[in-house]
């Protein structure tokens, strides 16, 4: 007589299976994004890896004795935004933030398909590698080693990073534009975060040295040399200037806070309770009371087909903590009765 699995059973089957697929996305995204041939190597890569991250979490989420579905759509599982929210709960989680960007990447790759996304993706790449390696490990005890060379998990990119005028004279305004405006979010994000599980940098440090036998190559300071350096003085692209996202803006202003020790509060909308961090309602108050948008020093406006998207200067978030510094306590709430 055939014995039916039970219930516990079926879900640990589905656990195992779940964690199969989400290891041969994995291995299928390092095999497509190491191979020189493929030119539509990243775009395919942020594929791949949040399938495998999606796989996995939700295997996770069974594991713990959560539901994967939709309660008005039980016919339909989360999708992959909603599964990284479930698990990682903290919002400023350096791990989180690492896969919030990779997903919207993968989100828009279809409109602004470029090379150049490479360079600027591959260190958030990188360390969205060796993040899921470690969970993998952390949560369902499967080591990838065990599949692949641990060399491999390193990712190969030849592509040099473009400056912000390279990028305009390559690309129509509107791909350049939004090219730029991820280029500038991923810098600040990697500077405010300062963390391996948002980002992982391979560096190239070049160091002057008076004896031709231990240089690489050689420059003009030898009359010899091939390559010329040269300090040059030039004019600053408004986007050079302007690197702040919303987001990056309110993460900047809040960490400034919390380092100068600034007792910030405000009362909540229903006046019952009190909130000590900086979020992004109290920025919007800010923008709106002091104009900032229309303040050339403070914000510059992204203009990306019919969209507009705002960035802003560092200068902007140190006029906001100057203001909160006069009052902590009540500048929220003189702010909105104004």
């Amino acid at each position: 007589m055939k014995r039916t699995m039970t219930t516990k059973e079926c879900n640990r089957k589905l656990q195992n299976r779940l964690v199969d697929k989400s290891i041969e996305a994995f291995l299928m995204g390092l095999e497509v994004f190491n191979k020189p041939t493929i030119n539509y190597r990243t775009e395919s890569f942020s594929f791949f890896i949040c399938n495998a991250w999606e796989l996995m979490l939700k295997a996770l989420l069974l594991k713990r004795g959560q539901s994967i579905y939709y309660k008005d759509q039980p016919d339909r599982t989360y999708d992959l935004l909603k599964v990284v929210h479930l698990v990682y709960t903290d919002k400023r989680q350096p791990l989180r933030i690492n896969l919030e960007k990779i997903i919207n990447l993968r989100n828009t790759s279809t409109h602004f398909i470029t090379e150049d996304y490479e360079a600027i993706f591959a260190p958030v790449f990188q360390s969205c590698v060796v993040n899921y390696v470690n969970e993998l490990l952390r949560f369902h005890n499967r080591d990838v080693s065990n599949y692949l060379n641990r060399s491999s998990l390193t990712l190969t990119t030849n592509i040099k990073e473009l400056s912000n005028e390279q990028i305009k004279a390559k690309y129509p305004d509107e791909i350049a534009q939004k090219l730029i405006f991820t280029k500038n979010d991923i810098d600040v994000t990697k500077k405010i975060e300062d963390s391996n599980k948002f980002a992982i940098t391979v560096r190239h440090e070049l160091v002057i040295t008076k004896d031709q036998n231990k240089a690489n190559f050689s420059v003009k300071i030898n009359k010899d040399a091939e390559n010329d350096i040269a300090i040059v003085k030039e004019l600053k692209d408004p986007a050079d200037i302007f690197k702040f996202s919303f987001k990056n803006l309110v993460r900047d202003i809040d960490n400034r806070l919390k380092k100068q020790k600034i007792p910030f509060s405000y009362t909540t909308k229903n006046g019952e309770s009190l909130n000590k961090s900086f979020n992004g309602y109290v920025l919007s108050q800010f923008i709106s009371y002091y104009n900032i948008k229309r303040d050339k020093r403070y914000s510059y406006a992204h203009k990306i087909g019919n969209l507009i998207e705002y960035t802003y200067s560092q200068q902007a978030s140190e006029f906001i903590v100057n203001q909160i510094k006069q009052d902590p306590a009540r500048i929220v709430e003189k702010i909105k009765k104004r």
